[in-house]
């Protein structure tokens, strides 16, 4: 039987050391960087819920000696006045994007619109003089990313994917282990990703579960895996296989209504969801659904529904690593499992698996943490990295702090880096600029498409970035 061989204190307290100090952004970042007596002028294009929390309330909330908001845009009227009352902030509103940017000349403009219409923005602002900041995904098809690709080089502005994952306290410990190769070369990963039934079911509810509008959730959950995984292997995809099928959401019910509000069988359905308990989400969208006719409550069952809800996909990357990934999307709990092999070993962690944990956690709770900007670090409890190598019968059991809320604390860091301190030292390279949102999108595209037309689908095909072996 195995033991557990926890790494000794100055081990432990080095990596705790690495993880607080070391990770964060470059050159994306440091061009934006602003004179520390000034405060860097923003714009909001996308006044939703990621927008106005995120990427508004907690800038803020948190960086108000850093920026300003001196506009706030979006095609709804009526969300543009929450916003302005939700954020705290006294600024002009517009439903005119080139409006916006020609009256406020912002410095920066953050893009939190509907993904399919990313690309729409970020081009627009780039060749209106501005820097941008987008959430991910970048876009949602290759011809898009082309665009942005070539407004970027011609106008000479620059743009951040907020890639918060990369910030996470246990992926960022990965990344390290993964620089010093405790285990050898890497050959191969196994990354799993299960999505519980209240956070899988909420991508259906909303326009996620519309192709058109979000590229499938391989574009719109997944560029946050395969950007982990290109920031771990630090190589470029080469090829990829994938499949996929929507199997359980959809049209796939006897039953479905126009939204749960308003839904016949709500006495029967596991899944439904009452948005009037929520009152952000009622002055937010019920009372602004008038405007534009976004539903946020819409059916999981309703037939427009027309992404995958099992994801399969197989990556090969420019320095022959393979990748085996999978996204389910109604599992009874949420969390993730990866495992590196390397020439020397295997490098296995994991989160959220029940067996594994101390305590149950209602998993709509769950997602709330994890949301939460305001958590912090639980001194008593830690997530779990094994380390073991070829030929020994003992591990070494690497234990991470755990920060539950904003996204393992990657949140805060992410933004700490791009408000704060530009020119922090970043030694694991969790800058993220078009190109590192490029290549995620390009995967799950990639994936997409093998799918479609049943074929192995390389990515050079898709845009002209070149594929390099070692990212460096």
């Amino acid at each position: 039987m195995m033991k557990s061989k926890n790494l000794n204190r100055r081990h432990f307290l080095g990596a705790a050391g690495t993880l607080t100090a070391g990770a964060l952004l470059t050159n994306p970042v440091q061009s934006m960087a602003r004179p520390a007596s000034s405060k860097t002028k923003l714009a909001l294009v996308g006044t939703g819920v990621r927008g106005t929390s995120f990427w508004g309330k907690n800038i803020v909330d948190n960086y108000s000696n850093e920026a300003e908001f001196v506009g706030l845009c979006d095609i709804n009227p009526g969300r543009l006045q929450f916003a302005l009352d939700y954020m705290g902030v006294d600024c002009p509103v517009f439903t005119d994007f080139e409006e916006m940017v020609n009256k406020t000349k912002p410095e920066i403009v953050i893009v939190t619109t509907m993904d399919s219409t990313h690309d729409k923005y970020i081009v627009k602002a780039l060749e209106m003089g501005c820097d941008v900041i987008t959430e991910k995904p970048m876009t949602t098809d290759e011809v898009k990313c082309q665009s942005i690709l070539d407004a970027e080089r011609k106008t000479g502005r620059k743009v951040i994917v907020g890639f918060n994952y990369r910030y996470g306290h246990q992926f960022s410990k990965l990344k390290e282990l993964l620089t010093k190769k405790e285990v050898g070369k890497i050959t191969s990963v196994d990354f799993h990703w299960y999505l519980n039934t209240y956070h899988g079911a909420s991508y259906f509810r909303r326009w996620h579960g519309e192709r058109d509008k979000g590229g499938t959730l391989l574009v719109h959950k997944s560029t946050h895996h395969f950007d982990l995984l290109n920031w771990w292997i630090d190589s470029d995809p080469l090829e990829v296989t994938a499949y996929g099928e929507l199997e359980h959401y959809g049209s796939n019910n006897e039953f479905r209504g126009a939204n749960c509000r308003s839904c016949a069988y709500t006495d029967k359905c596991k899944f439904y969801w009452d948005i009037m308990e929520n009152d952000r989400y009622v002055d937010l969208y019920v009372k602004n659904e008038k405007y534009d006719g976004y539903i946020r409550d819409n059916c999981l069952w309703r037939h427009d529904v027309d992404i995958y809800d099992k994801m399969a996909v197989q990556i090969k990357y420019a320095n022959d690593v393979q990748v085996s990934y999978s996204l389910t999307t109604y599992s009874p709990y949420e969390g993730w499992r990866i495992a590196f092999n390397g020439m020397d070993g295997r490098i296995d962690s994991w989160e959220g698996i029940p067996w594994r944990a101390d305590e149950r956690v209602n998993q709509a709770q769950l997602h709330a943490q994890e949301m939460n900007q305001n958590a912090e670090e639980n001194n008593s409890a830690y997530d779990e990295i094994m380390v073991m190598k070829n030929w020994e019968t003992e591990y070494d059991l690497v234990k991470v702090p755990r920060i539950r809320g904003g996204h393992g604390g990657g949140d805060v860091r992410l933004q700490d880096k791009i408000f704060k301190d530009p020119n922090m030292a970043d030694p694991y390279k969790h800058s993220a600029g078009t190109r590192d949102g490029a290549m995620s999108i390009l995967i799950g595209i990639a994936a997409r498409k093998s799918i479609e037309e049943q074929r192995p689908v390389k990515i050079s095909e898709l845009t002209d970035i070149p594929i390099s072996a070692n990212r460096g």
